[in-house]
């Protein structure tokens, strides 16, 4: 009896080891993603949860999953974000910063 509720109790603090690990890593990964978005898009566009960025002509980050899912934007970061007006740099990412991008915008995107 005693051995099955220590193996219980192994396994249950082996699953919210797991979970919490994994909140961490996901935790990493935004902090990541916003540390790009910091970098490459603050100067003009309102990256975070509340505010305004620089040009009130750049979209809010908060709001990009209001006209379409933020993944779609995977494809386009890894070729090469390309837009019609000079001001804005042309944008690629490795596969490791557009997951971690990917994952900071989920994470700011309002209803």
């Amino acid at each position: 009896m005693f051995g099955r509720g220590m193996r219980g109790l192994a396994i249950a603090i082996w699953v919210v080891s797991g979970a919490t690990g994994a909140a961490r890593a996901d935790d990493g990964a935004i902090a990541e993603g916003r540390k790009i978005a910091m970098d490459a898009c603050a100067p003009c566009h309102a990256i975070g949860p509340t505010g305004d960025g620089a040009d009130a002509k750049a979209p809010r980050f908060r709001e990009l999953g209001r006209k379409y899912p933020v993944e779609s934007l995977e494809e386009a970061l890894a070729e090469g974000v390309v837009v019609g007006h000079p001001e804005m740099p042309q944008v690629k990412m490795t596969e490791r910063e557009i997951a971690v991008f990917l994952a900071y915008l989920k994470s700011v995107q309002v209803p």
